[in-house]
């Protein structure tokens, strides 16, 4: 009887073991498949495409700037943007400007503010085109401005754009109220239809003064080549739509490298719904001297 009690306690500590040995094992197995899966998870959602922030310097390390020319800088400058599109090229820059500086245009802007004028085309006339564009503005240029903000607008334009600050004209501080828009249209003026011009031009930087809550985008409607027909309506707001935020910019160039017009540059500003939106323009061309203004 006690060696039967000798070989069952044996038998009952063997099955114990096993039971521990499959419960370690089980744990094993658990522990590895919840670890592992948020590995896959993790794999999984670095694989997804996320929004890339592409800046000039990696500010968390050092640059020792190289040697410049006569009119080169001797610091290294960092200005963050994304590429909206190729076809438009069109490039966003956050938080280009602070909110203090953006109020103290709207300041400076408000009691100069007067109906927007268009450049007419063969054919046109004040009477015939009334409708197109219903924004108030008023053009300053830096100098005007004794604050000294446009300053130093003026000049991060000219570094983001890599374009002379000589070849800009006058700074356009636009209002669009609820309602008010501007339908479709180039910045650059075609020969066919303005006439013969002194100059042409490149390229346009918008900087958003104010955040609207709803409408008010600038669109580009051909993005890509897209919508390029007789049919399309300009009133539905379709396409690429960059939404006005305080302080960000928009750059979008007018002209192929070769100088052409890009067909695809077209742009609107979308109804005003609430509130109203101030913006600032500067638009860039070829000779130092001023296009018609439109």
């Amino acid at each position: 009887m006690k060696s039967r009690g000798k070989v069952g306690g044996c038998g009952s500590f063997g099955t114990n073991l096993g039971l521990f040995a499959v419960f370690l094992l089980c744990s094993f197995f658990f522990l590895a498949g919840f670890f592992g899966s948020m590995l896959f998870s993790q794999d999984e959602s670095d694989a997804r495409p996320r929004p890339r922030l592409l800046e000039s310097v990696n500010e968390e390390k050092d640059f020792d700037p190289l040697p410049y020319g006569k009119t080169g800088e001797d610091s290294v400058v960092s200005i963050p943007f994304q590429v909206l599109s190729w076809k438009p090229r069109a490039l966003y820059f956050p938080k280009f400007a602070t909110a203090e500086q953006c109020q103290s245009i709207i300041k400076m802007a408000k009691v100069q503010l007067e109906p927007s004028t268009l450049a007419l085309r063969k054919g046109e006339t004040e009477e015939n085109t009334k409708g197109i564009r219903t924004s108030s503005g008023m053009f300053i240029s830096a100098s005007e401005d004794k604050s000294g903000i446009l300053d130093l607008i003026e000049e991060k334009i000219a570094r983001a754009t890599m374009i002379p600050r000589t070849h800009g004209e006058p700074f356009n501080v636009l209002r669009y109220e609820v309602g008010q828009k501007y339908n479709s249209h180039y910045d650059a003026f075609n020969p066919a239809e303005y006439g013969q011009q002194k100059s042409q031009r490149i390229a346009s930087f918008l900087l958003y003064l104010s955040d609207v809550e709803e409408g008010g985008e600038t669109m580009f409607p051909f993005e890509n080549g897209l919508q390029m027909d007789a049919k399309y309506d300009y009133r539905k707001c379709i396409g690429l739509k960059v939404k006005p935020r305080r302080g960000d910019g928009l750059l979008f160039y007018s002209l192929f490298p070769n100088g052409t017009i890009d067909p695809v540059s077209v742009s609107s500003h979308c109804h005003h719904h609430l509130p109203f939106r101030f913006t600032l323009k500067r638009v860039f061309f070829w000779y130092e001297k001023n296009p018609k203004r439109g």
